[in-house]
């Protein structure tokens, strides 16, 4: 073994930041024997993989079952098999020996096909996304992990989240990195499944070039990539000195191998996105993507109503999976206005996708017909409004039974926040590409895709017309809505910031406004519960990480005199 006689100075150390698949061992398996083997053809001495790579992350609940455990351990030693000429340190799911849960969530350390050391994770997060207290035991003890005549401390994701700046608060009293440095190793190495969301590789890199400095040590980090359900991860593994700077950078969102050479700093950086416009929009190419591929599906439906926000899922649609596997359906009714129809007609065209016309008319008056009876008397109201939204879904929705395509909606972050939208209508759907997109932002992406390609994708008529449901005549958004530039920063503050109606009020906002569209919010929890799984690219979502209950008697104190007067 070549490498066993080497020192931490001259290593060649691959940063294998894979997409896994939650639970498909199989998959999983063969995707890390690709990577070592691709890292042992380029000269490594150790391969580096992300957190709980046997399994995928999260595997939430799986974790209750004892066969997924089981599988997951003989994952592991197959992957010991591979550590020949080559040492690993790759994340699984390890048993509990002790008290308390009865599972760790763990890096194994592999030499010459046996495991040399196991290190749990420290710090199990239970906010926002998160909820791994509920399965995992922390680490009681600590150990550094040793090839040759190098140690290196060996800490598991959260682990290394406790400098005060990242949250702006201390949310831990256990630093598990101090605990590792009292052991004296030569660098820190963490294994990673960290989410994106708009704004937090600038977070995360920052905390990784403080941990350097902090501890005058060089630091690796691996993170997983691709589209898990909601969450979507975005890689961007990397390498720093002792005094901060980055000598390695892998790709963002997609898989990559880089290498780190510590004899002479060389390494990999490969270019990054700046803009938060640029993240989101691969954030949500690779979280359409990988939702469909890993579930099975190879086509997407989109209703085209002519508006910004079947546009913009479109093209995302067409970016991520093809023009051949999206198909356009566009459902006038005699509501529709021309220019509607044609947007739909030159976005399909230019995008290269499948369009289909199917007229709701009809459809229309035959629930006109059957609901005469049971409405006489009753002027028509939202009620029949709903029920072109429905007729919509229903055509959508069986599309997608007899052709097995995706349904993907369209509705944004703006319309889900305030319940805009149709249960059974316009919210039906398996994947809600853009429901974690401010309205604003949306128009950012379009602006976005036509700078990107260089020409119109979207062009400057869906841009530029007046948002409208088209539910009824000379309809917009505005009738029922402020103005998307008051509505969304109050959405954000309320919603991501979490700042009370007087806090939002005192940054400038008309305060019966400000009422009106929290208690939208509250309002229309039973909503968003039942609407279709969203990607998340913000850091508050309306997903797994917001848990509000649907019937509630708090109310925030939105009516005093100091708010209205």
């Amino acid at each position: 073994m070549r490498f066993l006689s080497y020192l931490i100075e001259n290593m060649k150390i691959a940063l294998a930041q894979i997409n896994p698949i939650i639970g498909n061992f199989s998959y999983n398996l063969n995707k890390i024997a690709s990577y070592t083997d691709k890292a042992k053809q380029r000269g490594a001495d150790l391969v580096i993989f992300p957190e709980l790579a046997t399994c995928g992350y999260p595997p939430q609940d799986l974790l209750l079952k004892a066969s997924f455990i089981e599988t997951n351990l003989e994952a592991l030693a197959d992957i010991a098999k591979l550590a020949k000429d080559i040492a690993i340190l790759v994340g699984f799911v390890d048993k509990n020996k002790g008290s308390g849960r009865p599972l760790h969530n763990s890096a194994a350390f592999i030499v010459n096909q046996k495991i040399q050391s196991i290190h749990h994770k420290t710090l199990l997060p239970t906010y926002d996304v998160f909820d791994e207290d509920r399965y995992f035991e922390p680490a009681n003890k600590y150990d550094l992990a040793q090839l040759a005549n190098s140690k290196f401390a060996v800490s598991i994701c959260e682990d290394i989240w406790t400098n005060s700046a990242a949250f702006g608060h201390q949310r831990y009293n256990k630093d598990p990195i101090n605990n590792l440095l009292k052991l004296g190793p030569q660098f820190l190495i963490n294994i990673s499944s960290s989410p994106y969301s708009v704004g937090k590789e600038k977070i995360r890199q920052d905390l990784l070039v403080d941990q350097a400095k902090k501890y005058n040590l060089p630091v690796v980090y691996v993170n997983q990539v691709g589209g898990n359900d909601e969450l979507i991860f975005d890689g961007r593994s990397l390498a720093l000195d002792k005094s901060g700077n980055i000598i390695g950078l892998a790709q963002a969102f997609t898989e990559d191998l880089i290498i780190v050479d510590t004899d002479t700093n060389k390494s990999e950086l490969k270019e990054s996105l700046e803009e938060d416009i640029a993240n989101i929009h691969q954030a949500l190419m690779l979280g359409t993507r990988d939702y469909m591929t890993k579930c099975g599906f190879s086509k997407a439906v989109i209703g085209l109503s002519g508006g910004i926000d079947s546009a913009v899922v479109a093209a995302v649609a067409v970016e991520a999976m093809g023009a051949e596997n999206v198909i356009g359906i566009a459902m006038p009714s005699p509501y529709s206005s021309k220019h509607s129809l044609i947007d739909a007609k030159d976005l399909a065209d230019i995008l290269g996708i499948k369009y289909q016309i199917i007229s709701i008319g009809d459809a229309m008056q035959c629930m006109d017909n059957t609901l005469q009876e049971v409405f006489a008397h009753k002027p028509k109201d939202v009620t029949e409004e709903n029920i072109q939204a429905r007729l919509r879904g229903l055509i959508l929705m069986a599309l997608s039974n007899k052709f097995g395509y995706l349904l993907l909606t369209t509705g944004n972050k703006s319309e889900l926040a305030v319940g805009y939208c149709t249960l059974y209508g316009d919210m039906c759907g398996g994947l809600a590409v853009i429901s974690d997109v401010p309205k604003l932002s949306v128009y950012e992406l379009a602006h976005y895709i036509n700078r990107k390609a260089d020409k119109f994708i979207i062009s400057k008529s869906i841009i530029e017309k007046p948002p409208s449901a088209e539910l009824r005549p000379n309809q917009k958004d505005s009738d029922a809505l402020p103005d998307y530039s008051i509505l969304d920063p109050i959405i954000y503050f309320y919603v991501e910031e979490h700042k009370s109606a007087s806090e939002i009020v005192s940054l400038g906002y008309d305060a019966k406004v400000v009422i009106d569209i929290i208690n939208r919010i509250d309002n229309n929890e039973y909503k968003r519960y039942q609407s279709a799984p969203g990607l998340k690219v913000m850091s508050r979502s309306f997903g797994s990480g917001w848990r509000m209950p649907i019937v509630k008697g708090f109310k925030e104190r939105l009516n005093s005199r100091n708010l209205l007067c």
